[in-house]
């Protein structure tokens, strides 16, 4: 007689709405299709939002007053899409987000979210859905007072008074590379420099301090009442900012005035200029005594270079004798050189010292 098996049957539990037989038992008691038809976790997204866009510069409107720049179907973009939904998207569980593609034309963005939420305790239900969003045309507050022919309300006039134009070519590199005229509306160029027209005060204030920090200037800031609304107590103004760069530039020839000279350790007063940033940095080519001037004490006493860089004669090296042991910069040396022009043609020399050594 053989013996008797006990074998077990799997519990089944059917679905309390349609009657399926579930493969993963829940609390509901309900199949994923049931329970996306009972509860919808995405009630509380708004599935068309409305955004705004600049007609002009195609920036995008982030309240109150921020615009950004944000091209389709961007990382910066979608952030931006993502903002738009309030609080909705704070009570479900953001699992991915992607643009859908659509016409360029047809103003519309398409954004597919994948969420998440609790319906039951210990029930995840995670569903899929697209949102329309309506791109809306208008203006920003620079665009717009373009077009009322509102151009500007401050500018920084740069002047420099020198024969050559080096510190602006060096500055206009510095301009571009670090994106400091992202907020100009246009650039004038004078005689003497370059004006920068801004919308705001606050604008202009930047660009000013930028420069401030490479070369050594002088600001002066005026204002000039344009309209006045006297019930409502409203002034409109125009700011002038007159920027005065130093007219001193790297390997000019410059003589300090006596004052200057023995604030900075009685340093030698014809000395040479090695470099040119927020304070100028000059070098006693005879003792290699080295002294940085700042700019508010370049203003105390002005001064104007003796001879720049395009006094420069070559000459030929002959023979070179160190003297002591010098810095990281250079050191002292007794050189023999020979007037470049004069080879073949006599036998010049001349006998100096130098911080080039």
């Amino acid at each position: 007689m053989s013996a008797w098996t006990p074998t077990s049957t799997p519990a089944t539990v059917l679905c309390c709405e349609c009657g399926s037989v579930l493969e993963t038992p829940n609390a509901a008691n309900m199949c994923v299709q049931c329970l996306r038809a009972q509860v919808d976790i995405t009630q509380s997204i708004p599935k068309q939002v409305h955004i705004q866009q600049c007609k002009s510069c195609l920036r995008y409107s982030e309240p109150p007053d921020r615009w950004i720049i944000a091209d389709t179907e961007s990382a910066e973009l979608l952030s931006h899409c993502l903002k738009k939904l309030g609080r909705g998207l704070t009570r479900v569980k953001l699992i991915n987000a992607r643009f859908i593609w659509t016409e360029p034309h047809s103003r519309r963005l398409k954004v597919q979210l994948t969420v998440q939420g609790e319906v039951y305790t210990g029930v995840i239900l995670e569903q899929s859905f697209v949102i329309e969003y309506v791109v809306n045309g208008g203006m920003c507050h620079e665009c717009h007072r373009q077009e009322a022919d509102i151009t500007w309300s401050a500018v920084a006039q740069v002047r420099q008074r020198v024969a050559h134009k080096r510190t602006f070519f060096w500055l206009e590199q510095l301009i571009l590379k670090h994106n400091a005229h992202r907020d100009c509306f246009f650039i004038k160029e004078t005689a003497d420099g370059l004006d920068f027209y801004f919308g705001n005060r606050a604008k202009c204030k930047q660009l000013v301090s930028f420069l401030q920090s490479l070369v050594p200037l002088r600001v002066t800031e005026s204002k000039k009442l344009i309209s006045y609304d006297e019930q409502n107590n409203v002034h409109n103004y125009k700011f002038a900012f007159s920027v005065s760069i130093a007219p001193v530039c790297k390997d000019d020839l410059v003589c300090l005035p006596p004052r200057v000279a023995a604030r900075h350790g009685n340093i030698a007063q014809v000395v040479l200029v090695t470099r040119i940033t927020g304070s100028m940095h000059v070098v006693d080519p005879i003792t290699l005594t080295r002294s940085e001037i700042q700019g508010t004490a370049y203003w105390r006493d002005p001064f104007n270079s003796l001879a720049t860089s395009r006094a420069l004669i070559p000459f030929i090296v002959l023979d070179i004798s160190p003297i002591g042991d010098g810095d990281s910069h250079g050191v002292l040396a007794d050189v023999e050189v020979a007037r470049g022009s004069d080879l073949g043609l006599n036998d010049t020399t001349f006998l100096t010292r130098t911080h080039l050594g």
